[in-house]
């Protein structure tokens, strides 16, 4: 069974999808973004999970979307930035080549702007954004095999800096 040629983590406004994206079109595989594999199996929003379903059942979902995706999917997982609260989820990414997508709070906070389709942003964004970062730092640099800084580049060029640090898969570059 293949596993993924990398997987992506950050915090929200990182550029998980919008990297995802564009290093898997670079490789020439396909990107399983969890967030969007979420809301397909739910058929609603992020948001909607959170408001209609409660917070439990977007991260028992999460959590089964990540394994699965872990297990098994052949290119780039872009995974949600709280999915590595999960201690499940914590294991399993130990067996994975981990990109952890660095951006600075400023970037971060002018990305994600005041979207309030962002659930754990509803409120004061900017305060909750400072807090998820706080708390979620030592286990986005903890799981990381690299980190690669978003902060001020252009998708490509993170990509870029991606891609050199590939490790070796089944006698090729990846």
């Amino acid at each position: 069974m293949s596993t993924p040629i990398t997987v992506l983590i950050g915090s929200p406004g990182a550029g998980k999808s919008t990297v995802g994206r564009a290093l898997a079109e670079r490789l020439g595989v396909a990107l399983m973004d969890t967030d969007d594999e979420i809301e397909t199996r739910a058929g609603k929003p992020v948001s909607d999970i959170f408001v209609e379903d409660g917070e439990e059942a977007f991260r028992a979902l999460e959590r089964a979307v990540v394994a699965e995706a872990l297990a098994g999917w052949p290119g780039v997982v872009a995974v949600g930035g709280g999915a590595v609260m999960n201690e499940e989820t914590r294991a399993d990414l130990a067996r994975h080549h981990v990109v952890y997508l660095q951006v600075d709070f400023d970037d971060a906070a002018r990305r994600v702007g005041l979207n309030q389709a962002r659930p754990l942003l509803a409120g004061n964004p900017r305060a909750r954004l400072k807090s998820l970062l706080e708390e979620r730092l030592p286990v986005y640099e903890e799981l990381a095999t690299a980190a690669v800084s978003t902060s001020g580049l252009h998708p490509e060029e993170v990509v870029d800096a991606i891609v050199a640090l590939l490790p070796e898969r089944d006698g090729g570059r990846a």
